[in-house]
C-alpha cells in the first residue's frame, strides 16, 4: 500500500520559520506575487512606480517603507505612453531627491504583450531570465490577455504561469488590476474585478481608493499584519508629481482640498505598535520615529505607556513587542 510522506507536527524542525521577510517593510513582502488594485483614477500607476523607484534605488517607499531588498525592477506599463511614464518616474526622483539616470528599471516597450500566449510567456521568461529582476511590475492586468476575467479555470492558467515565474526567478510580481466601480461597500478584496481567484492568489495585495479627493491605501499579506486606510495625497512640486503620505492629521480631519473626511487617524500608541508588528526584529526609538512619521516626543510617550501595559519590551537592540503582544 502506498503512503503519502507525513510527519507529526510536533517533530516538524522550525528552522528558518521566521518572521515575515520584506522586500518594502509593510508594503510587499519578499518574491510575493499580488495585487495592486483600485477603481480607475485612484492612482494605482504612480504607487506602482513608486515601488520600482523605491526598490531600484533602495530608498524608502512613499518616503515612509524602508527598501529591505534592493535591486532591479522590469516594468511593463500598457497603458501609458513610454514618455509618460518617463515623466513620472522623473517626478517620483525628485521627490525622493535622485536621478533616474542611474537608476536599474528597465521598460518592456513592445507595444503588446498577452498572457494568454504562449509565444508571449516565453518571450517575458526569457526576458525575467535574462535581466534578473527583484520585482516585475505588470500595469495593467486588462491589457495582458484576452481572457474571461470572471472564468475562474481561465484566470486560475495566467496566474499560474506568473506564479511559476516567481518561483522559477524568486521575483516578486506585482499585477496593477481594476476594482469595480461603486465597490466602496465590499472589502478591497473582494471589490477586484472578476474571479475571486484574483484575491486569493495575493501573498502581498495593495488596494487604492478614492473619495473625492481623499486616496487611501490598505494593505494585505497572508503572513503579516495588514493596515487599514493609510491616507495619502498626489502631491506636485514644479512639473513633479508623486504620492505621499498625510501625517499629522486628527482623526476625521482631511488634507487640504478634500471634500471628504479622511478615516479617522490612528492614534499614537496604535501607529507604534502597528510598526512594531510588522518589524521583523527589535527597533531603536529613533528607527520607530521615522517609520511612523511622529515627533519624538510622542513616540517616547507610546513606547513608554505601551511597556507599562506589558505590551513592549526592550533590550540591548532596542524596543519590539512582547510574546503576549505579538500573538
Amino acid at each position: 500500500m502506498s503512503l503519502l510522506p507525513f510527519q507529526r507536527a510536533s517533530e516538524i524542525p522550525t528552522e528558518g520559520a521566521a518572521l515575515t521577510r520584506w522586500l518594502v517593510e509593510g508594503l510587499w513582502s519578499e518574491q510575493a506575487v499580488g495585487i495592486l488594485g483600485g477603481e480607475p483614477k485612484c492612482c494605482k500607476s504612480f504607487l506602482a512606480l513608486d515601488l520600482a523607484v523605491s526598490v531600484a534605488s533602495g530608498t524608502a517607499c512613499l518616503r515612509r517603507y524602508p527598501v529591505r531588498q534592493a535591486g532591479r525592477v522590469l516594468l511593463f506599463p500598457a497603458e501609458d505612453s513610454l514618455a509618460v511614464v518617463r515623466r513620472r518616474l522623473e517626478g517620483i526622483c525628485a521627490a525622493a531627491g535622485m536621478g533616474l539616470a542611474s537608476l536599474p528599471v528597465d521598460v518592456i516597450t513592445a507595444p503588446v504583450l498577452r498572457l494568454d500566449s504562449e509565444a508571449d510567456r516565453q518571450r517575458l521568461t526569457n526576458t525575467v531570465a535574462s535581466l534578473r529582476p527583484v520585482l516585475l511590475i505588470l500595469d495593467p492586468m486588462i491589457r495582458l490577455h484576452r481572457l474571461d476575467e470572471n472564468d475562474a479555470s481561465q484566470i486560475a492558467g495566467l496566474l499560474s504561469y506568473l506564479r511559476e515565474l516567481q518561483r522559477r526567478f524568486q521575483v516578486a510580481v506585482l499585477l496593477v488590476h481594476h476594482a469595480r466601480k461603486d465597490s466602496h461597500g465590499s472589502r478591497p478584496g473582494q471589490a477586484l474585478r472578476g474571479s475571486s481567484e484574483l484575491h486569493g492568489w495575493g501573498d502581498s495585495n495593495l488596494y487604492m481608493r478614492r473619495r473625492g479627493s481623499q486616496l487611501t491605501l490598505t494593505t494585505e499579506h497572508r503572513a503579516a499584519p495588514s493596515q487599514d486606510n493609510i491616507p495619502l495625497q498626489l502631491t506636485e512640486s514644479g512639473s513633479a508629481l508623486a504620492l505621499t503620505v498625510v501625517t499629522g492629521l486628527p482623526a476625521g480631519a482631511a488634507p487640504a482640498g478634500s471634500t471628504h473626511p479622511a478615516p479617522a487617524a490612528a492614534t499614537p500608541l496604535e501607529r507604534v505598535r502597528q510598526v512594531l508588528a510588522e518589524l521583523q526584529g527589535p527597533a531603536s526609538a529613533e528607527r520607530i520615529r521615522e517609520l511612523c512619521g511622529m515627533r519624538t516626543a510622542s513616540v517616547g510617550e507610546s513606547l513608554a505607556a505601551l511597556a507599562r501595559q506589558g505590551l513592549v519590551v526592550r533590550d540591548a537592540r532596542g524596543y519590539r513587542l512582547s510574546g503576549s503582544a505579538a500573538a
